[in-house]
């Protein structure tokens, strides 16, 4: 459902739209619809998405966005993270709130898996 004045949609830059398809699939279980070669969205994520074909990357430290996802199995995403070909940039750590970990997906793109359940 659109929601006036509220996030609605957020589009990543993809090195290789195939390997971060295959990335987010394999460690989220989450579905594309591919829009020709350079184009691929998703939908019902916690918010609707895609990623366009791009030599650019978004990370925290060039001022990007931070795209933070929410899982209860912490440790468990992280393994699944690293065994689909992510790296890990800042490994789990505990903050007021709850813990998280910073990962790049194949395409270099930054994003976040936090949990508010301790290990």
């Amino acid at each position: 459902m659109n929601v006036n004045n509220s996030i609605n949609y957020v589009e990543f830059p993809a090195r290789d739209i195939e390997a971060t398809k295959t990335f987010f699939t394999t460690v989220f279980e989450w579905s594309f619809t591919d829009y020709g070669s350079e184009y691929t969205s998703f939908k019902n994520q916690g918010i609707n998405g895609g990623f366009y074909k791009s030599d650019n990357t978004s990370s925290t430290a060039t001022g990007g966005a931070l795209l933070v996802l929410y899982s209860d199995t912490l440790e468990d995403v992280q393994e699944r993270v690293k065994g689909a070909g992510g790296s890990i940039l800042k490994p789990i750590f505990s903050f007021p709130g709850g813990r998280r970990f910073h990962f790049a997906e194949p395409s270099g793109n930054e994003l976040a898996v936090w949990s508010d359940v301790e290990a």
